[in-house]
């Protein structure tokens, strides 16, 4: 009786530890910024984009160059002028100015919109393949390792970028 008490505790206790491993989550982690680093699109779409940049950046030199000049005529004109006409000329430099800097903000809005509009598709194939490794080697939770603070988990990245072909 004694020998059956002690063989259905220690069942009871390797259920209890089965029960206990099995009720654990699988966890893994990743870096997703340099994956997005390293697939293709994403280097176009950077690419893209910082072309973009330079031309707003070559349109943005070029007026403040044209009201530099501007600035010089009108102030080597300014003597042969009368009152009225300098304070028009100074209303003239005011708006010049305004339509640079509304220039500069709408170039910078563009070129955020224009990221986020390349940049979405990118990331959810990332998404994607992350959830696709995770289901296929049975992990849980996935962490992004940028916000990680320890990181003994498996790390899924080389074999997401293998489920991407990179």
């Amino acid at each position: 009786m004694k020998q059956l008490k002690t063989l259905l505790l220690a069942t009871a206790l390797c259920m209890a530890t089965v029960s206990f491993t099995q009720a654990q989550s699988k966890v893994a982690h990743i870096n997703t910024q340099e994956l997005i680093a390293a697939m293709p699109e994403a280097k176009a779409a950077q690419t893209e984009i910082e072309t973009l940049g330079k031309t707003y950046q070559t349109d943005i030199q070029a007026s403040i160059k044209e009201y530099q000049d501007t600035v010089k005529q009108y102030e080597a004109e300014a003597a042969t002028k009368t009152d009225e006409e300098n304070q028009k000329r100074g209303l003239e430099l005011q708006e010049k100015q305004q339509r640079i800097a509304q220039f500069r903000a709408d170039a910078q809005k563009d070129l955020a919109e224009k990221e986020a509009e390349l940049f979405k598709p990118i990331q959810e194939k990332a998404m994607n393949a992350i959830n696709e490794v995770a289901k296929e080697k049975g992990f849980q939770y996935v962490l992004d390792r940028a916000t990680l603070i320890v990181a003994d988990g498996t790390d899924i990245l080389a074999d997401v970028k293998k489920k991407l072909g990179i």
